[in-house]
């Protein structure tokens, strides 16, 4: 789960890292009751990098300024996010930027670190013999060791304050189970004290059950992340992956169920969502199924529906009454389904949607050529 930055802020801060005061602007009727003594900065809160270059960043020296700058910034999009909340902190004066970052490094099961005594927007174009970087193995001793011999590189507050950071964030990276954590710019006072300008940090949706703090975030912040609140809340992966999408998809299987939608856009078509549920989760009671045809219901350009399931250890007669069931308790999805089965029970099944009128295919090609066929004559004659 990718944090907006006001949460990440959040949970650095509880997790002991120096962060500016700040707080959340979630209308833009009211400027919030906490709002820290100024001047400010306003944060768009997306996730996404690159907020600054986008004018998603702006700075405030009055109160009454506030209301103006931020007009602009609701409902932006950002590499395709859009804007529905603002951080307003108190701006950091009299202090040079660093940048320090911990990522997991999945093919070697180890955790990379990266420093520079520079940072900032422009982190990208800095020259290679300015960044230090190594890996090392994710536990807390190895990574601490290798943030001080990093940080060595500089000398004096800059040193100082990457080291201490690094360390703290070494903490927070493992006992949070992230999979990245960065601070861009890292604030560099003088006298070598610190605060983390900006920050990112994604953490592992499958390690939420793991992480009372986070979870109790997610819940208390359901609307900001409701792809992970439905995963928390439901068991299983759904994602909108184009709100303009015509194809609802009901399948089974991470990745075949992103190679059906690369195969459905390689020939021009424009599925909906994505989504993952096991098999297992289909069995006994309509209720997930129920839930995931309300979301597909809400898809407002969606024409049909698309089944793509391959069962194993569930019957394919009992999942077809319970999809007819759940087909009949969400009457606002109002378009044809086509379904595409392999697997046990199959004879059973094409008895249940004949009788719903669901046509049936056991081959990829045959679904997706009654789904064109749905499509066109969904869409007004010319």
């Amino acid at each position: 789960m990718y944090l907006l930055e006001h949460d990440a802020k959040y949970l650095l801060a509880a997790n002991g890292v120096a962060v500016p005061a700040g707080c959340l602007m979630e209308s833009a009727e009211s400027i919030p009751s906490d709002l820290p003594s100024g001047p400010w900065v306003i944060k768009a809160q997306v996730s996404a990098g690159g907020r600054g270059k986008a004018g998603l960043i702006k700075r405030a020296s009055r109160r009454e300024d506030i209301a103006g700058l931020t007009r602009g910034m609701w409902g932006a999009t950002l590499k395709g996010r859009a804007v529905h909340s603002l951080r307003i902190e108190q701006q950091v004066s009299e202090a040079s930027e660093a940048y320090v970052a911990l990522l997991l490094e999945g093919a070697e099961g180890a955790v990379r670190i990266i420093m520079a005594a520079e940072g900032g927007m422009d982190i990208e174009t800095l020259p290679a013999d300015k960044i230090r970087s190594c890996v090392v193995r994710a536990e807390l001793g190895a990574l601490q060791s290798a943030v001080r011999e990093l940080a060595a590189s500089w000398n004096g507050p800059r040193g100082n304050a990457l080291r201490e950071a690094g360390e703290q964030l070494a903490r927070v990276f493992l006992e949070r189970e992230a999979m990245l954590v960065e601070v861009n710019p890292l604030f560099v006072r003088k006298d070598g004290s610190w605060v983390a300008g900006d920050a990112k940090l994604v953490t592992d949706d499958n390690a939420i059950e793991r992480q009372p703090e986070i979870k109790a975030l997610l819940e208390r912040r359901k609307s900001a992340y409701p792809e992970a609140h439905v995963k928390l809340e439901h068991g299983f992966d759904y994602v909108v992956v184009d709100p303009d999408g015509e194809i609802g998809l009901l399948t089974t299987g991470a990745g075949l169920s992103m190679m059906l939608i690369d195969e459905l856009r390689q020939q021009g078509l424009k599925p909906y969502n994505f989504l993952d549920i096991r098999t297992g989760g289909m069995r006994g009671d309509p209720a997930r199924l129920v839930s995931v045809m309300q979301w597909l219901a809400e898809g407002r350009h969606i024409k049909v529906v698309l089944i793509n399931v391959f069962a194993g250890i569930t019957e394919l007669g009992e999942f077809s009454k319970l999809l007819v069931t759940a087909l009949d308790r969400v009457p606002e999805l109002h378009v044809p389904v086509v379904a595409r089965l392999v697997g046990n029970g199959l004879s059973a099944a094409r008895v249940v949607l004949e009788r719903a009128g669901i046509p049936l295919h056991t081959d990829l090609d045959g679904a997706v050529r009654e789904v064109k066929a749905a499509l066109e004559r969904a869409r007004p004659a010319s």
